[in-house]
């Protein structure tokens, strides 16, 4: 199995609803901190890129729901690399709820984004950042096939992980 990346979260009251379950948004709040926290501490100079010119668009959000968690649940939230191509990544988030040593899949979630450079009103697809590349290798579903070379010819996508 590949390595993941991962966070770990208190899940608060602010987080729940009036049933006393967490409410959905949530799920893809922590997928976005995830990749924040993955970024600030992986790749720090793409947070330089994004006050430049570089924009991570997200293209597309899911997550499937196993089990609920309440407040004060702990949880592991663990992103690797499915699929890497020469603009786009992504992600997939494994949720699990940590009980006295035992780990619980609650929920699983994708996220694909997509590299943009240039102003708000014009902005086109850019290459993944190098140094972003190389940050996500070792999270990889396959990580020899994570290592896509900065020249890699215009349309030809490189996959890992499973096919979809």
């Amino acid at each position: 199995m590949s390595g993941y990346y991962e966070i770990r979260h208190t899940v608060g009251f602010e987080e729940t609803n009036l049933v006393g379950n967490v409410y959905y948004v949530n799920y893809l709040r922590w997928q976005g901190r995830c990749r924040e926290m993955f970024l600030k501490e992986k790749a720090p100079g793409v947070l330089a890129e994004l006050r430049d010119d570089l924009k991570l668009f997200t293209l597309k959000v899911d997550c499937d729901f196993f089990a609920e968690i309440t407040a004060f649940d702990e949880l592991s939230i663990r992103m690797r690399l499915d699929e890497l191509t020469q603009t786009q990544i992504q992600f997939s988030f494994d949720y699990l709820r940590l009980d006295g040593g035992q780990e619980n899949l609650v929920a699983r979630g994708r996220q694909r984004i997509a590299c943009m450079r240039g102003p708000n009103t014009a902005t086109v697809p850019a290459r993944v950042p190098e140094e972003l590349r190389l940050a996500l290798a070792p999270y990889a579903e396959d990580p020899a096939a994570a290592r896509l070379p900065a020249a890699t010819p215009p349309g030809g996508p490189v996959r890992t992980g499973r096919g979809r």
